[in-house]
């Protein structure tokens, strides 16, 4: 568990103090040069200095991989947890104290494998957090092993031959599950996108997953190198209730009108591989949040010490 500088709480106490986006940096990010995960922060800090979200007021929770360094750079309180546990932990931390604000970071290995069947019941439950799937197609902390996005026929250290399986598209993955209420999917290479969809996915009240397609330096380099060279590869979904980036129309000549309360066209768009798609693909405000469903009663420090004392109590020997 990560801790909050004091200097940056004295700040906060001053009403009339500002914080900047690199005051939401505890420390340099140690990534390898041409990371996304650089871009997923620079995008993240710029929410929380727009926001002006009060550090000991939110947590970033992780679990393992490249991307669950986040919650060691961000001037927060954070959480870096066990492989694929991320989403349980950031339910019970919503659950115990909703005032916080719930940041959750994954990779790709890490939500869609081991953490799959939590990641899926999670969006079920529709939780008022956002969270963050930093997609770079592969293992790559561990050094290059084929994870559940991986694209068929890309090799690895466990897939020499080229990966053998279709790769797994958490956009439909998450589509499909009941109660999914806000699911959108940018890139690294876009910064303007990226941020437009954080400001959407914050904003949103209950689960809000944001894929983040970006590129491994080491590894996944080639994987989304077409779309970074021609933006006609890709295609914007664009809606006066959607992810909207000033100006990049001029950049990305393909646009789709597409309204994200539309779930079968949504699920229809992630299923198409045409083109690579950004933007919006469903939200809806309407579905039940579990942390305001199953809202646990406030407990006095005197009451807390009073069941721990009891629980101790229980294996004195």
């Amino acid at each position: 568990m990560s801790s909050i500088p004091i200097s940056l709480l004295d700040l906060e106490d001053d009403a009339s103090s500002c914080l900047a986006a690199e005051d939401y940096q505890k420390k340099e990010g140690k990534w390898c040069a041409g990371c996304g995960d650089f871009g997923a922060l620079n995008a993240v800090k710029r929410l929380l200095a727009k926001e002006q979200l009060k550090p000991e007021k939110m947590a970033f929770v992780s679990g393992i991989g490249c991307s669950s360094r986040f919650p060691h750079y961000v001037n927060s309180y954070g959480f870096h947890g066990i492989h694929g546990r991320a989403l349980p932990i950031a339910t019970g931390l919503k659950l115990a104290r909703p005032e916080l604000d719930v940041f959750v970071v994954m990779g790709d290995g890490d939500c869609t494998s081991i953490g799959a069947g939590h990641w899926i019941h999670a969006i079920r439950y529709n939780t008022n957090m956002t969270v963050l799937l930093l997609d770079n197609n592969i293992y790559g902390l561990t050094k290059n092993q084929t994870s559940p996005t991986t694209p068929q026929g890309h090799t690895s250290m466990t897939s020499p031959r080229g990966s053998v399986l279709p790769a797994l598209d958490p956009l439909q993955a998450t589509l499909g599950v009941s109660n999914a209420s806000f699911v959108a999917q940018t890139a690294d290479w876009v910064p303007a996108h990226l941020y437009a969809t954080l400001e959407a996915a914050y904003a949103h009240k209950g689960f809000s997953f944001v894929r983040i397609l970006q590129r491994c330096p080491k590894f996944t380099e080639d994987v989304f190198a077409e779309n970074v060279k021609n933006p006609d590869l890709t295609e914007l979904l664009v809606h006066e209730n959607g992810v909207n980036a000033p100006g990049l129309e001029r950049l990305f000549k393909a646009t789709r009108q597409h309204d994200p309360k539309e779930i079968d066209e949504a699920r229809a768009l992630a299923q198409r591989t045409d083109m690579l798609r950004l933007g919006l693909f469903f939200q809806d405000d309407s579905f039940p949040v579990y942390d305001e469903i199953r809202a646990v009663p406030p407990v006095s420090p005197e009451e807390k010490i009073q069941r721990l004392e009891k629980e101790f109590d229980r294996y004195a020997v």
